[in-house]
C-alpha cells in the first residue's frame, strides 16, 4: 500500500509562523530607539542599552519557564500569557522617564519574548511536524520569523517620522496582542519519539545535565547570542556615527537612503531579508547532513565576516555586504540547534531543553549589548566588543564538533 507523506505546510505552522514574525520583528527594532530615547533625557548611552540587555537576560530567564508552562498546561496558554506581558510592557515603557523604569519593564518585555519567542513556538511546530518534515519546518518558521527582522526596524523607522518614540511603542503593544487571535489555530500535537514513553520531565533534564553534548551545545549557543544582541542593539548607532556618507545621486541615494542613520535601518533590513534564505537553507542542509557539522561552519563563517568587516573601512557598500553575508549566518543557529536537540534528546521535552540552552544565548545577548554600551562611554568605540564577539564565535565553531551523532536513550521512570 502507497504511504502519504505528511503534509510540511499546516495551519499550525502558519499561525506559529505569523506569531513568530510579530514578536521577532518588534524585539529586532530596540536598536532603533538608542538615539531618540538618549536625547529626549539626555542619558548615557549605556542606560537604554542596560534595559535592552535586561531585556535579553529576561528573555533567557523566561524561556525555559514558559517552554515547560506550555508542556504542563498547555502551548496556546503560554503564548497567551506571553503576548500579555509583551504587550503590558511596551505599553507601560511608552510613560517610562528614568532608566530604571526601562530597565524593570523591560522585565517584563523579556518574559513576553519568551512567551511568544522561538522556545515555545518551535516546540509546537517541532511536535506538530513529522519526523521527515521537522528540520525543514523549523527552518521555515524560523525563516518567516526572520522576516520581521526586515519589517520591524523599517516599520519603525517611517513610524518615528511621524511620531515620537513612545508612540511607536503603544502601537507595537496593540500589534502584539492582535497575535492571541491566532493562538485557536496552534494544536501542539506532541509526539513522543520511541525514546521518549515514560520519561518524566525531571528525568529528561537530569539525563540532558550529565550529557557532555548538552553542555557542549549550551556553551556553543553563547556567540550567537553575543553577536546578535550587540548587532540588533548598537549596530544602527555604530553605522550612524562611523560609517562613511551615502553618495549623492547614488543608487541609496535614489531609493530614499540619503543619511547613515537610513543605513542603519536598512542594514538591519538585509540581515533579516538574508536570514530568511539562510533559515531555509539551513533548515534544508540539516535533513541531510549532520546539524553539528553545519553549525560549526555558520560560527566559521560570522567568525570571518566580522573579522573581514571591522578590519576594512566603513562606507555604505562595505554595511550591504556584510549584512547581506552576516544575515545569511544570523538565525540559521536556531532551526540547527532545535533540531539536534530533538534529534539527541527527543521531542517531548524539546521546549524546555532548548530553553535551557536558549538561556546561554540570551546571556550571550546580555553580554553584548551591555558591553556595546559601556565600551562606547568608556572609549567612544565599539572596536573591542567586535573583537571579542569574533573570539567567542570562534569558541563556538570548535566546541560543536564533539557533540554526539546519535540519540540520548533516557530511562523511563
Amino acid at each position: 500500500m502507497h504511504k502519504t507523506s505528511a503534509p510540511l505546510f499546516t495551519p499550525v505552522l502558519v499561525a506559529a509562523s505569523l506569531i513568530l514574525l510579530v514578536a521577532f520583528g518588534i524585539r529586532a527594532s530596540f536598536g532603533l530607539f538608542q538615539i531618540p530615547i538618549a536625547e529626549q533625557f539626555n542619558w548615557p548611552r549605556a542606560e537604554f542599552s542596560m534595559a535592552i540587555a535586561i531585556q535579553n537576560l529576561a528573555w533567557g530567564f523566561g524561556q525555559p519557564i514558559f517552554a515547560a508552562i506550555g508542556e504542563k498546561f498547555g502551548d496556546r496558554r503560554a503564548i497567551i500569557l506571553g503576548a500579555i506581558a509583551y504587550a503590558g510592557g511596551l505599553a507601560l515603557s511608552a510613560w517610562a522617564t528614568t532608566p530604571l523604569g526601562h530597565q524593570l519593564l523591560n522585565i517584563v518585555i523579556g518574559f513576553g519574548i519568551a512567551g511568544t519567542g522561538f522556545g515555545v513556538i518551535l516546540a509546537v511546530v517541532g511536535r506538530a511536524a513529522s519526523d521527515e518534515n521537522r528540520s525543514m519546518a523549523l527552518g521555515i518558521a524560523t525563516a518567516i520569523g526572520s522576516a520581521g527582522q526586515f519589517a520591524g526596524p523599517l516599520i519603525a523607522d517611517v513610524l518615528l517620522r511621524f511620531m515620537d518614540w513612545s508612540g511607536v511603542f503603544l502601537v507595537f503593544a496593540v500589534v502584539v496582542l492582535a497575535t492571541i487571535l491566532l493562538t485557536p489555530i496552534l494544536r501542539g500535537i506532541e509526539k513522543p519519539s520511541s525514546g521518549d514513553d515514560g520519561v518524566s520531565m525531571m528525568s529528561a533534564l537530569k539525563e540532558a545535565l550529565k550529557d557532555p553534548s548538552f553542555t557542549f551545545i549550551f556553551l556553543g549557543f553563547f556567540s550567537c547570542g553575543y553577536q546578535l544582541g550587540f548587532v540588533t542593539a548598537h549596530f544602527p548607532a555604530f553605522i550612524t556615527e562611523v560609517c562613511g556618507p551615502v553618495a549623492p545621486g547614488g543608487i541609496l541615494d535614489g531609493l530614499g537612503i540619503s543619511t547613515t542613520s537610513a543605513v542603519g535601518a536598512l542594514s538591519i533590513g538585509l540581515i533579516g531579508i538574508a536570514n530568511i534564505g539562510g533559515t531555509l537553507m539551513a533548515g534544508y542542509v540539516g535533513k541531510y547532513i549532520n546539524r553539528k557539522y553545519v553549525l560549526s561552519l555558520v560560527y566559521l563563517g560570522r567568525t570571518i565576516a566580522a573579522t573581514l568587516f571591522i578590519m576594512t573601512p566603513m562606507t555604505p557598500t562595505t554595511v550591504i555586504v556584510f549584512s547581506l553575508v552576516m544575515g545569511s549566518l544570523w538565525l540559521a543557529t536556531v532551526p540547527l540547534t532545535s533540531g539536534l536537540i530533538a534529534q539527541i534528546y527527543g521531542v517531548k521535552y524539546m521546549g524546555t531543553l532548548y530553553g535551557i540552552v536558549f538561556f546561554s544565548h540570551q546571556v550571550g545577548s546580555f553580554m553584548g549589548v551591555w558591553l556595546g554600551g559601556e565600551l562606547y562611554d568608556v572609549s567612544g568605540t565599539y572596536n573591542l566588543v567586535w573583537w571579542v564577539g569574533i573570539g567567542v564565535g570562534a569558541f563556538s565553531a570548535l566546541i560543536h564538533l564533539p557533540v554526539r551523532n546519535t540519540p540520548l536513550r533516557m530511562a523511563a521512570v
